[in-house]
């Protein structure tokens, strides 16, 4: 459990943070708090040495009675579920340019955090935990469920949590005894492209274990997103981990190809791959259709 204040920091005139706070579990015995309190204080240390434009700097940390805290910068600005949630009031859906332009700065994010040695698992993204600053530069916030593995790929976690129904994939329900490693990102990272293009909740894995195919294809309700991105956000949400990208290099290149929304943001989105096309039922039906049009006008060609 915890809370997230903004607070004035008093040795530095002027300046506003946010004091993440963490409460651990009462209930755990004696021996049990103080190693959670131990690891807190070990990987808040992690937390410190992360330097990346697309995450908040954790400046501090430190205890209060029974609760652990982390000082970090404040981010201004609105989060992505804001912004969703004002284009549904207005019946509008998110340009897909402007919504690929953040995942690309979010893929930068769990680029970095995945290449930590050992690697760093944000494990709750999520819109409201995607932060856009008044200059457009996108943050990840809320270290609240972060898992640092180790060596031996043995999660351990600053806090218990399974993080939000709708972008957890099925393997982070085991808590730390699950198997989560940088492809649980991936899923969140696709559950929330997949709610931000189409301004609609993203089927709960748990529910689509029980029915795999009940997941709505994004552009059944957004006919504007493109193959491309639609392809990729379903590979991104995969039910099992190994049908999934298994890192975050892959899936940007399934995503963009050669295009960099950051760099090259006014150029053309990339065009659909013949993959892309013969991925979904429509699409391949269309394809077949129009190859028998052309075999059947090639034999009639020739028979004259």
């Amino acid at each position: 459990m915890g809370c997230i204040y903004l607070a004035d920091d008093n040795r530095l005139e002027g300046r506003v943070c946010a004091l993440k706070e963490v409460e651990h579990d009462r209930s755990l015995p004696s021996d049990l708090s103080r190693q959670a309190r131990e690891q807190f204080m070990r990987e808040a240390t992690i937390l410190a040495r992360l330097d990346h434009q697309n995450l908040p700097k954790v400046s501090d940390y430190f205890s209060v009675g029974g609760k652990d805290y982390l000082v970090m910068d404040y981010v201004p600005g609105k989060d992505l579920r804001t912004l969703m949630n004002e284009a549904k009031k207005q019946k509008k859906f998110l340009p897909e340019k402007e919504v690929l332009t953040w995942a690309s700065q979010l893929l930068d994010a769990l680029q970095y955090l995945h290449n930590q040695n050992p690697p760093i698992l944000h494990r709750d993204i999520k819109p409201s935990n995607l932060k856009l600053t008044p200059n457009g530069l996108l943050k990840l916030v809320d270290f609240g469920l972060v898992k640092v593995l180790s060596s031996d790929e043995v999660t351990i976690t600053i806090v218990q949590g399974r993080g939000t129904a709708l972008y957890t994939p099925l393997e982070q329900y085991g808590g730390d005894t699950g198997h989560t490693d940088a492809r649980s990102d991936i899923y969140a990272f696709g559950a929330t492209l997949y709610h931000l293009l189409t301004i609609h909740p993203p089927m709960e894995a748990r529910e689509r274990f029980l029915a795999p195919d009940a997941l709505i294809p994004p552009r059944q309700l957004n006919p504007d997103i493109s193959l491309r991105t639609e392809r990729a956000v379903l590979s991104a949400m995969s039910i099992h981990p190994d049908e999934r990208p298994k890192n975050v290099e892959i899936l940007r290149e399934s995503l963009f190809g050669d295009w960099n929304p950051n760099l090259r943001p006014k150029a053309a989105m990339p065009t659909p791959t013949l993959a892309d096309i013969v991925s979904f039922p429509i699409e391949r039906t269309l394809l077949f259709i129009a190859a028998g049009l052309v075999l059947i006008s090639l034999i009639v060609t020739l028979l004259r």
